[in-house]
């Protein structure tokens, strides 16, 4: 053969297998094919800070500095990615067991770096933005929660769910939660509401605000709050209650304090004699859930209402031979009768102590 057209057959042959290949791979596919591209994992979130975070796509190590979080990461199903938490984290009880860290006002950031953590879990209301700045200095990330409602602290548990890259555990758990309120809403439908006084402390006398989740929770109980303060924790003075007179006195139990709260001996007191609630023994004591931006808020609303409206969950009697009803709260956190400890005299202590158990 000619060289020439040997050249020529051979250009020919090449040029047909560039354009076959270009065919049956397309760009796209041959790009592939050569260069794996490298996975992603950290994507960019904006916290109740309103601070823009690069997270990892599913945080492996993380350290909760409250223990509303750290409730919601159990009830997630997440607890074995969770290295660590606050001195306060005491539920569930094998929340106890993890590496503690310290408060959750002075966490001990020496502590929480030797952890190696992903992803640090702060909330607004309890951690202080200089801590979420320390962390930042220190290269860990941290995301903030906020929560003014019960209806926050369910899209918050989603958002959680979302960020620990297990989404489809967050929309079973709302889900449910948002049924038993349903549920709850349609048992004390047209019932009068119970005015209720909440008390955080007995001395000095602190309530709860018209604008803190703990107030929504209970109006979500069927109860309205007597306090109409726009401070989250307001003194107030007994003579204002007792002009009041709210219908019930409302108590968190508090597993931090040991002991029994002696309700009798309000009876004896200056000022609380004067208490129609006093005087009858109008008391109802729930879960100190009722405190935490968590999940399980949802059974101490469910506890409360069955105490201040026990007639609304009364069910019709069972004909004769039919498999007997079930408890008729069955989802509520079971509460001990015996009242809680009183609290602690020192204001500002006892405020302190309050805040880091939420």
């Amino acid at each position: 053969m000619h060289p020439s057209w040997s050249h020529a057959v051979r250009s020919a042959g090449l040029v047909t297998l560039a354009t076959f290949a270009f065919t049956v791979f397309p760009l796209d596919a041959q790009s592939s094919v050569s260069s794996t591209a490298a996975p992603v994992t950290t994507h960019e979130v904006v916290d109740e800070f309103g601070r823009m975070v690069r997270v990892p796509v599913a945080p492996t190590r993380i350290v909760s500095l409250a223990p509303s979080l750290t409730e919601t990461i159990y009830a997630l199903g997440a607890q074995n990615h969770l290295v660590g938490d606050t001195d306060f984290c005491d539920y569930p009880p094998d929340a106890q067991k993890k590496t503690k860290v310290g408060g959750a006002i002075n966490p001990n950031l020496e502590e929480i770096a030797a952890l190696h953590p992903d992803l640090v879990l702060v909330t607004r209301e309890i951690n202080r933005l200089e801590t979420v700045r320390a962390l930042d200095t220190l290269g860990i990330p941290a995301y903030a929660t906020d929560a003014h409602s019960v209806d926050d602290i369910i899209s918050n548990t989603q958002k959680l769910a979302d960020l620990l890259g297990i989404p489809e555990a967050g929309k079973t758990l709302t889900a449910d939660l948002r049924m038993r309120l349903a549920k709850l809403q349609a048992k004390l439908k047209g019932i009068p509401p119970t005015r209720v006084l909440f008390i955080v402390w007995t001395e000095p006398l602190i309530s709860i605000g018209k604008n803190t989740f703990i107030a929504d929770a209970l109006n979500k109980a069927d109860a309205t709050s007597i306090v109409d303060s726009p401070r989250d924790w307001p003194q107030m003075s007994l003579e204002e209650v007792v002009h009041l007179q709210p219908d019930y006195l409302v108590f968190a139990a508090s597993h931090s304090e040991g002991g029994a709260r002696d309700f009798e001996a309000l009876v004896d007191r200056p000022g609380w004699r004067n208490l129609d609630a006093v005087r009858n023994r109008h008391y109802a004591v729930i879960s100190d859930a009722v405190n935490r931006p968590a999940p399980r808020i949802v059974s101490a609303i469910e506890d409360l209402a069955h105490q201040l409206h026990p007639a609304a969950f009364i069910e019709a009697p069972a004909p004769e031979g039919s498999p007997a009803l079930a408890s008729p709260n069955p989802d509520a956190e079971p509460v001990t009768p015996t009242p809680p400890a009183r609290y602690s005299t020192g204001a500002q202590r006892s405020h302190e102590e309050f805040a880091c158990a939420r």
